[in-house]
């Protein structure tokens, strides 16, 4: 029996492979919404916000960004919006096309603090924090990495140390997205086991608390249009309860991690978008020897492999996505897709920036700024030898990590 061939569509080159047909109305609706969003309150402005080193009316960003739902989208009950993988994922491309900083912002207020509370919180920490934190009311940060220890977090010297029934949390964190302008801060410190404490442990810890300190971070040369602080935590008092009482060790801030690394897999498809497509609209119109440069065939081969890579990148994140909303999303995997899909965004943005000459340099087009955004992406949340390594012991069994 033969099947007739249905007609097919026409070729688009904004979703070459009709990726768009693995989404379902709800998912396109709100990539839409987000993109529009993002498209209206971040790109008019993000080349100034960028040049200057700020993100002015970052509150009022994070209150508009609650109303979409996008803060702890993934997140069920408490005023979150109870999104799947996927669709946080689209959302994440969507707020990194138009800036790393607005989807650093996103990823560490929920994928980061949010989730640490949720999953690891007690049921009043949750009621406490979760709900305002949803709605954008209420920015919060993580704290983990110290100026000493970046990949290797279980060699951090910040303590906290038993006083009677509180807790007193002294110490430094640094390159701390969101700090400076935080309510909450989930803190990480090593305890004293002999003291009845358990290793490393999580606090939540309000940032009024006296002691608690966050100057931010200037003269930085990426992510700009984020705010970037230290930690200093000098003899902080908690009580009792500030303690997540279902995190002991390395676990449960490494799952914190896993759950932000995997919106970067998507978010850098949207720094790799956003380049990709104002180089491929820079190749149609710019005229060099009598013709578009579009009609070359060298930049032809460059716009054709990063298609390629754009879009397999993209398929990657889906894919990661659908297993992650199965329950069957492993750490092994979310490294493989951070360590493509980051270091493929840069080679991107960097071939983009080719095309479009000595105006890819300019903050009139987005090329330059999502490049060298990309550099603190492929470092944080884990550097390239780091997810090397790991795909390493699991390919081999072998452990090459000391």
């Amino acid at each position: 029996m033969s099947v007739k061939p249905s007609k097919l569509s026409p070729f688009d080159p904004a979703d070459p492979l009709g990726i768009d047909d693995l989404l379902d109305p709800e998912d396109l609706a709100i990539r839409d919404t987000v993109r529009t969003w993002a498209t209206d309150r971040v790109l008019p402005h993000i080349a100034e916000w960028y040049e200057k080193g700020e993100l002015p009316g970052i509150r009022e960003l994070a209150r508009e960004l609650g109303a979409l739902g996008a803060l702890g989208m993934p997140l069920q009950g408490y005023g979150c919006a109870g999104a799947t993988a996927v669709q946080y994922g689209l959302a994440c491309l969507e707020l990194e096309a138009a800036d790393s900083g607005i989807r650093s912002l996103v990823s560490v207020q929920g994928s980061l603090a949010m989730y640490a509370i949720h999953r690891f919180g007690s049921e009043e920490q949750r009621r406490r924090w979760l709900p305002g934190m949803a709605a954008g009311e209420i920015i919060g940060c993580f704290g983990l990495t110290e100026p000493d220890h970046g990949s290797d977090p279980a060699g951090m010297r910040t303590r906290a140390e038993r006083d009677g029934t509180d807790w007193i949390l002294t110490g430094r964190k640094m390159w701390i997205t969101n700090g400076s302008v935080a309510g909450v801060a989930v803190v990480w410190a090593r305890t004293d086991e002999t003291a009845g404490g358990a290793g490393i442990r999580g606090f939540v810890v309000p940032t009024d608390t006296p002691g608690f300190s966050a100057p931010e971070i200037r003269h930085k040369w990426s992510l700009r249009a984020s705010v970037t602080s230290e930690l200093v935590l000098d003899g902080v008092r908690l009580p009792a309860d500030a303690v997540l009482p279902e995190a002991t060790g390395l676990r449960g801030p490494l799952s914190c991690l896993g759950h932000a690394r995997y919106g970067i897999v998507w978010g850098a498809m949207g720094a790799a978008r956003a380049s990709f497509e104002s180089a491929l609209d820079y190749a149609r119109t710019r005229e060099q020897f009598g013709r578009p440069i579009g009609g070359f065939q060298l930049t032809q081969a460059k716009l054709a492999d990063m298609a390629v890579e754009l879009h397999k990148g993209i398929l990657l994140a889906h894919h990661l996505g659908r297993r992650m909303d199965a329950g069957r999303l492993r750490p092994e995997q979310v490294s493989f897709g951070k360590l493509n899909n980051v270091r493929e965004a840069i080679e991107i943005c960097r071939t983009s920036r080719t095309i479009l000459g000595a105006n890819g340099i300019s903050l009139e087009y987005p090329v330059m700024r999502h490049a060298t955004n990309l550099e603190s992406v492929l470092t944080y949340e884990g550097t390239v030898e780091m997810h090397q390594l790991v795909l390493g012991k699991a390919l081999t069994g072998l452990d090459a990590f000391r």
